[in-house]
């Protein structure tokens, strides 16, 4: 072989292991002499060996799953709560470029933030509402990553534990509200039969044989069970007219 095709042969084997593939999914970012000189689309591209390099960056959606942290919340409840954030990288160059390691950085700034989070919130705040501190938490970790190139989509309280006693005194504060709901409606219940029933005495009193008809009613239901005595009382007025009707009859015999 001559000195010309080894040359070629040399050539060749150059360009092809200069060529580098980007997925659809990945954005290449490439310096030149150590200095960057622009992001590159999927597909196959040259690399100049020992002048070129290249970085290639996923830009799918990734979840960070933020380990339990203990947190103190606005009343000094210790608790420990974890969340799950899922991001993207929006600029591949900012990502490679403005910080060393953005996976570390985001899961670092993402355990701190919920922290902070969790310290400005009661407990009853954070236990009902988790997406309210969610959607802060997002606010604050993708207003920090921005310059990193990162787009925050979401952010999600997976867990909030508390102590043993804390969940006994939630315990016992549920019951008791559960007691005093069970006693107010006991009493709107009493005020309402009153109602009722100061309604049915005084329909009852304007009409006179009413009254009368209501005390037969009940004399019938009673009678229907052999074993209850009555005593039904009658006001002294009746009592003296029946009496002197008796008389009346009586004599006229």
């Amino acid at each position: 072989m001559s000195w010309l095709t080894w040359i070629v042969v040399v050539l060749v084997i150059i360009i092809l292991s200069s060529i580098r593939q980007i997925n659809q999914y990945q954005r290449g970012v490439k310096f030149r002499l150590g200095k960057y000189i622009g992001m590159r689309q999927p597909g196959w591209r040259l690399v100049l060996p020992i002048f070129e390099s290249m970085q290639r960056i996923d830009i799918r959606v990734k979840v960070v799953d933020v380990p339990h942290q203990e947190a103190i919340t606005k009343d000094n409840i210790s608790t420990q709560i974890n969340a799950v954030i899922y991001y993207q990288v929006s600029d591949a160059a900012k990502a490679v470029i403005e910080v060393e390691d953005f996976r570390y950085a985001v899961s670092q700034l993402a355990q701190t933030t919920m922290r902070n989070v969790v310290g400005e919130m009661e407990l009853d705040e954070l236990l009902s509402q988790r997406e309210t501190a969610s959607l802060r938490i997002k606010e604050i970790v993708d207003h920090l990553t921005d310059p990193w190139g990162i787009r925050v989509n979401n952010v999600e309280l997976k867990d909030v534990t508390l102590p043993e006693d804390m969940k006994r005194v939630i315990g016992k504060q549920a019951e008791a509200e559960r007691e005093r709901r069970s006693v107010v409606i006991k009493a709107q219940g009493e005020v309402e039969a009153a109602n009722n029933l100061a309604e049915a005495a005084t329909r009852l009193a304007g009409s006179p044989g009413a009254l009368h008809l209501r005390t037969l009613s009940t004399l019938n239901d009673l009678s229907s069970d052999q074993s209850n005595t009555v005593i039904f009382a009658i006001p002294l007025e009746v009592l003296r007219a029946f009496e002197s009707v008796t008389d009346m009859i009586k004599k006229n015999v």
